[in-house]
């Protein structure tokens, strides 16, 4: 046996990958079943409504994203502090995400009150849409406090590389929505029909029930002797900064990601309802198929946060080529699925009672579009990985940068000057889509080969 593949089995963490990042990826998959099915039941029930839904939902999220990440980052601290051994300090790390989560509230509230009719105003979209839209966007925003405190709160699992309670009670969020929605969407059990409304109402009280298990799971006295989860609960500014410093860029570099996919919608509206509709559901599958690479993402930030932390950037540089192979073999599995099954794929979302002929242009349409994301996967899911090594070591301000810079100049940009002065067509614009993911990939690989982020910590350097 060559001497380098023996090197290779005697220091491959495909295990530790697999125990930390596969009930990431079965807990963020069992949310994105969540909209998944969502998507399904309002593409039955109206063409409207499923074309309100994406870009809303994705409009919200972007929010959520953002307040959501750097509430969130506390599991790079809290990852760090438990490979260097300091346990005493993450009650205090979880309690700054806590406050920051609670601040978070308030500006939700004030999204909904004052921004959703003028921004869906300026997206064009036809007015039934609009207000659909605007509904959607409300309930989310009015809700989303629930959505960043339960993202906080598990870090407290999560970054201490114990992944099964997040997954355990995401799925349990899951099967209390699923049903939930179908009900309020539709009217059933005697429950009313809400339409869209009914969609953004069980959401978000599944999100109410994940924070309510979070609370009883995290707050007791066993947790406060092991980790003063009590006793540092006061505001602690140095902390709550740093927490700023790293998770503002960190959470940008999603939230930028996102956002560019927003305006992207928003553009794609202004070709065509169809098209519009066809990027909408193949967004929805494309979610489904995605969520997994950001579970390994979360995975490898965490083990790369506990490497640095004592001081082993070794066995982070092996959790990253452990993940990029493991979440290679899924990649390789859903193409297959895109490029030779996608009919079978989308038959889900084609509604019985549409006109024959519109439900003919959306599937042809989606069709093409699903074999553009195909490639799309392999790219972003190897810039998942290293976007996630980078983010462990809190090498956030880069990724901030490079997905700013390729957003604008790979994707909005040509887009929106496609579409206004070229009449793009809907392929050509989802090809920009994948020159803008190849773009991240290539950054990031770039930046990972240089290997400063093996030098990095967000924690206190007396902390090791």
């Amino acid at each position: 046996m060559p001497n380098w593949l023996t090197y290779w089995r005697q220091n491959a963490r495909y295990h530790d990958v697999a125990h930390v990042c596969l009930p990431l990826v079965m807990g963020i998959s069992a949310t994105t079943v969540m909209e998944f099915t969502d998507r399904a039941f309002l593409a039955n029930y109206s063409l409207e409504a499923i074309s309100a839904a994406a870009p809303a939902g994705i409009a919200a999220f972007l929010f959520m994203a953002f307040f959501g990440g750097v509430g969130s980052y506390a599991g790079v601290f809290i990852a760090q502090y438990s490979g260097s051994g300091a346990r005493n300090r993450i009650g205090r790390v979880l309690w700054q995400g806590i406050y920051f989560s609670l601040f978070s509230g308030l500006i939700f509230w004030g999204l909904s009150e004052w921004a959703a009719e003028p921004l869906f105003r300026l997206a064009g979209h036809n007015p039934e849409v609009q207000t659909l839209e605007v509904v959607y966007f409300n309930i989310l925003c009015r809700g989303a406090i629930l959505h960043v405190a339960v993202a906080t709160l598990s870090t407290f699992f999560s970054g201490r590389g114990l992944t099964r309670p997040v997954m355990v009670i995401s799925v349990i969020g899951m099967l209390i929505n699923i049903p939930l929605d179908y009900a309020l969407i539709f009217g059933r059990w005697g429950l009313p029909e809400m339409g869209i409304a009914g969609a953004g109402l069980a959401t978000v009280a599944s999100w109410g029930v994940s924070l309510l298990l979070l609370i009883i799971l995290i707050f007791t006295r066993e947790h406060d002797r092991c980790f003063a989860i009590f006793s540092n609960r006061s505001f602690d500014r140095e902390i709550f900064l740093r927490l700023m410093r790293y998770g503002i860029p960190g959470s940008l570099q999603f939230s930028i990601d996102i956002l560019a996919f927003t305006i992207f919608i928003l553009l794609v509206g202004r070709i065509g309802t169809v098209e519009l509709a066809a990027t909408n559901i193949v967004l929805s599958i494309n979610a489904l198929a995605f969520m997994p690479s950001m579970g390994v993402s979360q995975g490898i930030s965490v083990l790369v946060g506990q490497a640095l932390g004592r001081k082993r950037p070794d066995q982070a540089r092996f959790a990253v080529w452990s993940g990029i192979h493991l979440l290679l073999l899924y990649i390789g599995i859903v193409d297959l699925f895109f490029i030779f099954c996608p009919e079978t794929i989308l038959l889900p979302f084609i509604a019985p009672g549409q006109e024959p002929a519109v439900s003919a242009q959306v599937l042809e349409n989606a069709v093409d579009i699903l074999r553009i994301v195909s490639a799309y996967l392999f790219f972003d899911a190897l810039y998942m990985v290293f976007s996630g090594a980078l983010k462990g070591a809190g090498d956030t301000r880069f990724l901030m940068l490079s997905v700013g810079l390729a957003s604008f100049l790979c994707l909005i940009l040509p887009v929106g000057l496609g579409i206004a002065y070229f009449q793009m067509g809907i392929l050509m614009a989802w090809l920009f889509v994948l020159i803008f993911v190849f773009a991240l990939f290539l950054l990031s690989v770039g930046r990972y080969r240089k290997g400063k982020w093996q030098k990095m910590l967000v924690i206190e350097e007396s902390a090791r």
